[in-house]
């Protein structure tokens, strides 16, 4: 089995093509096993479709399957680039969020998101006021005037009790800060593009941040995310890290 993996802005994937669809719960686990895989966050598996360039499966490492991942729909748009399935530098591909459209700029790429859906704007945990978005997946989101303590095992809680990622997030001149902690992972990740949109998504709603704005995850990579012409888009570059076979 030949695999490339990808890193964007700190989160790892492990790439495929295949030909038909599968439960590839276990495979994924194995491929993104630190230690005895190729180590990922997760597993992008490319497979053909009759009206998009091409559809995906997306595994988290743990192998449960997630709609979406911001980060991974940069990375996928590149590698579909390259490997001739996506036939210009645009290409739109069928997620279980839904249909995403990405621009790719060499190495830099543009996603258009989903349309976001807010189920909440007032949650209550650990005397803070918590947003709930679907930016493609599920978030918790609390605005902080500092992110430099992250309570993991209070947002392990969280995760368990609203079954979303969590995200804190400042914002502190012309730069948005975020830390997630992504379900499937089980802990804090360098960066997550769904949590750093989400995160957007409140800030923008709270008027605290223009229409474009410049976005740092714990990975320290920048990043951006817009609103324009009704769409969210998030931007920045992706790393094609190596290909390899593998026995697994």
């Amino acid at each position: 089995m030949t695999v490339t993996k990808y890193s964007a802005s700190g989160n790892d994937f492990v790439m495929m093509i295949a030909q038909e669809k599968a439960d590839r719960s276990e495979l994924a686990k194995k491929l993104c096993h630190r230690q005895n895989g190729v180590g990922a966050d997760g597993l992008v598996v490319v497979l053909p479709h009759p009206e998009y360039d091409f559809e995906w499966e997306f595994y988290n490492s743990d192998g449960s399957v997630a709609d979406m991942c911001g980060n991974a729909s940069r990375a996928v748009a590149h590698f579909a680039h390259e490997k001739g399935i996506a036939k210009n530098n645009k290409t739109e591909f069928l997620t279980g969020a839904g249909v995403i459209r990405a621009t790719i700029n060499g190495v830099y790429v543009v996603s258009d998101m989903v349309p976001p859906d807010i189920i909440s704007e007032e949650i209550e945990e650990y005397g803070e006021k918590w947003w709930l978005i679907n930016s493609g997946v599920p978030h918790l989101i609390a605005l902080r005037d500092d992110i430099e303590d992250f309570n993991i095992e209070e947002a392990r809680v969280l995760r368990h009790k609203y079954n979303a990622n969590v995200d804190i997030c400042t914002v502190k001149e012309d730069t948005l800060y975020v830390r997630t902690y992504e379900r499937g992972v089980e802990d804090e990740t360098l960066a997550c593009g769904t949590g750093m949109v989400a995160c957007f998504i409140r800030c923008h709603k709270e008027g605290r941040v223009p229409d474009k704005m410049k976005v740092l995850p714990t990975s320290g990579e920048e990043l951006y995310v817009s609103y324009e012409e009704g769409v969210y888009r998030f931007g920045g570059k992706v790393t094609k890290t190596f290909i390899a076979e593998t026995l697994i």
